[in-house]
């Protein structure tokens, strides 16, 4: 086995208190740069198996809470695209869908918004969950990465979590299966290594203009957030497949003259019982759902937000184009 050129050794392992961005760069706008020196912008997909902490590194790169994350796996249906700023860089990070074994329409559609976000990014990162290592699940993304001849980096999440001496393994594993320019070990949750890959990907997008303003660190639109705000309460409240059979449509989202925003949402499920299990004991579990979904949009739109919430059954809405649309995925027919 050979091993890459160059790991990336994680940082010392001591836990920033509550890193929630990375250090201060000065963008083009401030920074006095010399002539000579020219911007750089690019894209890169963050790809992998379900719960590979995928939606936690875009937000931890970024600074902010731009991608739903919960404990439970398949979270993520549709690209995110987060934006941060390094020197003179615009990194342009994708969060994709996990990949896995598709069933339904909606899994189909999930799949091949994960691999398409790889096929049309400058550099692809193949995030593995170091704890559960090479599965039959990471080879397989691993291996087609390595067809596909682009450019990719393999990183290491949840190091943290998992004796020093089972990585360097883990990565000849890896490395086996596709050529990876680069190899990184990193936590994403508390923070280790992160400002190492920040650097790194940085430097590496290709030269060119920013293609956004220098304060923009998402295109998610205002009614896609408060939708998915609302299922990432359902992910965390229900249990079992009420929350994968589960999708939220925001109806209505309009401006109030005091400065308040008024956000009508439609909770669809596929069976009578999902319907009474989000609706709860004298409707206990929606206001439940609605508070905390209300709460966390005012600190995200950083205004007062008036949420009305209403589940309705829809049987087979995951096999609807017009539903997959909705929450931004390509009918994968």
């Amino acid at each position: 086995m050979t091993l890459p050129p160059e790991v990336k050794a994680p940082a010392q392992m001591t836990s920033p208190p509550e890193v929630t961005s990375l250090p201060k760069v000065a963008s083009p706008a401030e920074a006095k740069a010399p002539a000579q020196m020219t911007s750089r912008c690019g894209f890169v997909a963050i790809v992998g198996a379900p719960n590979a902490g995928k939606s936690t590194l875009l937000n931890r790169l970024c600074g902010a809470k731009l991608s739903i994350v919960t404990p439970k796996a398949q979270t993520t249906r549709f690209r995110v695209l987060g934006i941060f700023i390094r020197g003179l860089s615009q990194v342009l990070l994708v969060d994709t869908p996990g990949i896995f074994r598709p069933r339904r329409k909606l899994d189909r559609a999930m799949v091949a918004a994960a691999w398409s976000g790889a096929a049309d990014a400058d550099l692809a990162l193949l995030l593995v969950d170091a704890k559960s290592g090479a599965t039959e699940a990471v080879k397989q993304i691993a291996s087609s990465l390595g067809r596909s001849g682009r450019r990719c980096w393999v990183v290491l999440n949840k190091t943290d979590l998992v004796p020093a001496g089972s990585l360097l393994p883990l990565i000849a594993t890896l490395n086996e299966l596709a050529g990876f320019e680069e190899t990184f070990m990193v936590s994403a949750g508390n923070g280790d290594g992160v400002v190492a890959l920040a650097d790194a990907l940085a430097a590496s997008v290709p030269e060119g203009p920013f293609l956004y303003p220098d304060d923009d660190l998402t295109d998610l639109p205002d009614r896609l957030l408060a939708a998915e705000t609302v299922r990432e309460q359902i992910f965390l409240r229900t249990h079992d497949e009420v929350p994968y059979a589960t999708t939220v449509e925001t109806e209505s989202f309009k401006e109030r003259p005091d400065g308040s925003v008024r956000i009508e949402a439609t909770i669809y499920v596929t069976r009578p019982g999902h319907k009474a299990i989000l609706i709860g004991d004298k409707g206990s579990k929606i206001r439940e759902i609605g508070a905390s979904a209300r709460r966390d949009l005012g600190r995200l739109l950083e205004r007062p937000v008036h949420l009305f919430l209403n589940v309705k059954e829809r049987a087979g809405w995951d096999e609807e184009g017009a539903r997959l649309r909705a929450i931004g995925l390509d009918d994968p027919g």
